[in-house]
């Protein structure tokens, strides 16, 4: 497989399936375990990036596909809280 760095203007911004290089029956589990949404033929850009997140980990540090994921979210909540102290900071 083959990792292909993708930059979106919106992370609401919808991608087709057919561009992506992955089995669709993969996607499929992902969406059972609830770490991405599928909206028909295509998925939200931000699904994409946890995709992509998730098989870098996996690819070139050996981490399994379950802890893939809980790391991915891990990852995503650090970067909202680190948001969310910068936002009280300003209103200091």
């Amino acid at each position: 497989m083959r990792l292909v760095k993708i930059y979106y203007h919106s992370k609401e911004e919808e991608i087709p399936l057919s561009w992506l290089n992955l089995h669709p029956d993969l996607l499929k589990i992902m969406e059972e375990m609830g770490i991405i949404e599928l909206a028909g033929d295509s998925i939200k850009a931000d699904g994409l990036q946890k995709i992509y997140k998730m098989m870098r980990l996996k690819n070139l540090l050996g981490v399994n596909f379950n802890g893939a994921a809980i790391i991915v979210d891990l990852l995503e909540r650090i970067e909202e809280l680190e948001d969310e102290i910068e936002e009280l900071k300003r209103k200091r």
